[in-house]
């Protein structure tokens, strides 16, 4: 009976909350009798729960409008006090639940981002993500990833947490008001940089800062530097707003317990909206919203945010084939596309730079521009795409490492492994203007056209055999071309070194894997299970000079002090040039970016899976 009362009780005060006038009172018909309600489920209750709680703040949030009076223009001798007005009107925002978008919008949210026959798995990974440190103390500065689906959102936000805490350790206590432009200062002074790797000395608080910070910077980004959308619960808000002296984390498991996201209506009756065009005031959003982001809905907000903050119509206009959900099936993987987004505030689908004309006014869109952290790709390897030097080099040494079904971190300490040296340089020259002329997705070929366009380009003057000899197929590949350069004087162009030395280069490399997997390096002695937790490893990169891996490997001296620096201990053990090189998937995508790179690490191979 105490259940059947409190359920009336709900269902009366639900109703009282939506209307605009006291109801009438109840008059009972003649031969009526008192019907008992229908025993209802918990999960009906928590629902009428959520329902009061999110009318009672709408009717609030209606009646603090109409109360408001509309503000007059300030005069000139009244600024600071309407400096004072906005500042509270500011505030005011902070605190309240957003707006919510219309049917039409949410609609349409909804199936630009998992379509029409989105399965309840995919739906489940996607509202069951929070954006959360690791609490394993090896890798405590890398998010933790619990299930598949939203890697390449948890693998991007990484990726900026990183430079944010690598390169950027006193900005931390800081909130700049254009913090993406402030960010960009010390990487254009060529000046070299090495971070620590102590990683396990960041505290809670510097990591907490480092998120906010750069989920304020993916949006802003987003938004082309104009604006940031926060999404934001109606019922997690409300629960924070009306509760004093419980954890911010219980109070809002609580309120999540038992929605979920199946349709757009779902995600309508709960989702609001709020838009800000301050840094500052979009960072102190966020970080009072944290502890809703590191919640099960904290990856599915987030990527809303950056879908909003770039505008819907945009983000399709980005697309090639907007027809085509942002989550890929079957298996819910976010799509290049949001990771594009996340990366670069396009929703481009490709990684090449630029963009490719097909003719006829059809082109391709790719990387329109530089970006901060940048992207390598297991499929690069497997010449099914070329990823191009936006993404190849970014301004800082960390890149999203994407494979066939994740996405991973590979980063560095030290800024001077993407200095380019002599040889580097020139290939680098020369193979923009290659690449500038493939049109064939990247398969590493030119016509005749365009290669004699890339020798005019870059200066290079081939003798009429080697030239004969390349055109003489119809069509020149990026490999036999650059045997040539190889061997082809200096002052021809080329780069023919006598010394044998040229391009030879030694460094390390971190790779954070955020999804828990069975780490033995990480058991016990005894016998003991493998610990389950996110993978982290060290590797040691060597890049023999030419294209001599074999000669460089059976021996070769390694001066000491080349970028990456020396090292001692066990991680010497992996430097030693004579060691043979290491295997795994990860290797492949390094050579991407760096050719003719080998590498060695100690315990289990680095997983991109």
């Amino acid at each position: 009976m105490a259940d059947q009362q409190e359920e009336e009780d709900l269902r009366m005060a639900l109703r009282k909350s939506m209307q605009k006038s006291p109801p009438e009172p109840k008059r009972s018909k003649p031969g009526e009798t008192a019907i008992s309600p229908a025993t209802t489920t918990p999960e009906e209750r928590r629902r009428l729960q959520r329902e009061l709680m999110a009318a009672a703040a709408e009717k609030r949030m209606m009646t603090a409008a109409k109360s408001s009076p509309s503000p007059n223009s300030p005069s000139k001798n009244e600024r600071s006090r309407g400096l004072g007005i906005k500042e509270a009107e500011m505030k005011a925002k902070e605190v309240n639940l957003g707006n919510k978008l219309s049917e039409r919008e949410e609609y349409h949210l909804f199936s630009m981002v998992f379509g029409s026959g989105v399965s309840k798995d995919i739906l489940a990974q996607w509202s069951n993500q929070g954006i959360r440190f690791s609490p394993d103390p090896e890798t405590s500065m890398g998010l933790v990833q619990h299930k598949g689906g939203p890697c390449g959102v948890l693998a991007t936000i990484q990726a900026f947490v990183l430079k944010h805490l690598l390169f950027f350790p006193d900005e931390l206590g800081k909130v700049a008001a254009n913090m993406p432009h402030n960010l960009s200062s010390r990487r254009s002074s060529k000046s070299q940089y090495v971070a620590s790797n102590n990683f396990s000395a960041f505290t809670e608080d510097a990591k907490t800062r480092a998120l906010v910070k750069s989920m304020n910077e993916i949006l802003f980004l987003c938004g082309n530097n104009k604006r940031a959308v926060i999404a934001n619960l109606n019922v997690v808000s409300d629960n924070i707003e009306g509760s004093e002296g419980s954890p911010k984390d219980v109070i809002i498991a609580q309120a999540l317990e038992g929605l979920s996201i199946e349709s757009a209506s779902d995600l309508q009756k709960v989702l609001r909206v709020d838009t800000f065009t301050s840094p500052t005031s979009a960072f102190k959003r966020l970080e009072g919203m944290i502890t809703i982001f590191q919640s099960r809905m904290g990856a599915l907000l987030f990527l809303i945010s950056a879908l909003l903050s770039r505008g819907l119509d945009r983000v399709q206009a980005d697309r090639d084939d907007p027809s085509l959900p942002l989550v890929t099936a079957p298996f819910g993987h976010a799509s290049q596309e949001i990771v594009n987004l996340l990366l670069c505030g396009q929703a481009v689908p490709n990684v090449f730079d630029g963009r490719m004309d097909l003719g006829g006014g059809m082109f391709l869109k790719g990387i329109p521009t530089s970006v901060e952290v940048g992207f390598l790709t297991l499929l690069e390897s497997l010449n099914f795409c070329k990823v191009g030097q936006n993404l190849k080099c970014p301004k800082w040494p960390i890149w999203v490492v994407g494979s066939e079904s994740h996405y991973t971190v590979l980063f560095a300490l030290d800024t001077a492994v993407q200095d380019e040296n002599e040889l580097e340089e020139r290939e680098s020259q020369i193979r923009k203007a290659f690449d500038a002329q493939d049109q064939s997705g990247g398969g590493g070929f030119i016509s005749v056209e365009g290669f004699h366009q890339v020798l005019r380009e870059t200066s290079i003057q081939l003798p009429s055999d080697k030239l004969d000899s390349l055109c003489s197929s119809g069509f020149i590949v990026w490999s036999e071309f650059w045997q040539v350069i190889l061997d082809l004087d200096k002052n021809m162009g080329g780069l023919k070194d006598s010394t044998g030395q040229m391009g030879r280069k030694i460094f390390d490399l971190y790779h954070f894997n955020g999804i828990a997997k069975s780490d033995l390096n990480g058991s016990q002695a005894g016998g003991e299970s493998p610990v389950q937790r996110p993978r982290l490893t060290k590797l040691r990169v060597s890049v023999p000079p030419r294209w001599t891996p074999e000669e460089f490997m059976a021996g070769l001296a390694v001066p000491s002090g080349t970028a990456g620096g020396g090292s001692s201990g066990k991680d010497a053990e992996v430097a030693k040039p004579e060691q043979p090189p290491q295997h795994a998937p990860l290797a492949d995508c390094i050579r991407t970016r760096w050719p003719r790179a080998v590498c060695n690490w100690i315990g289990d191979p680095p997983s991109i899976v």
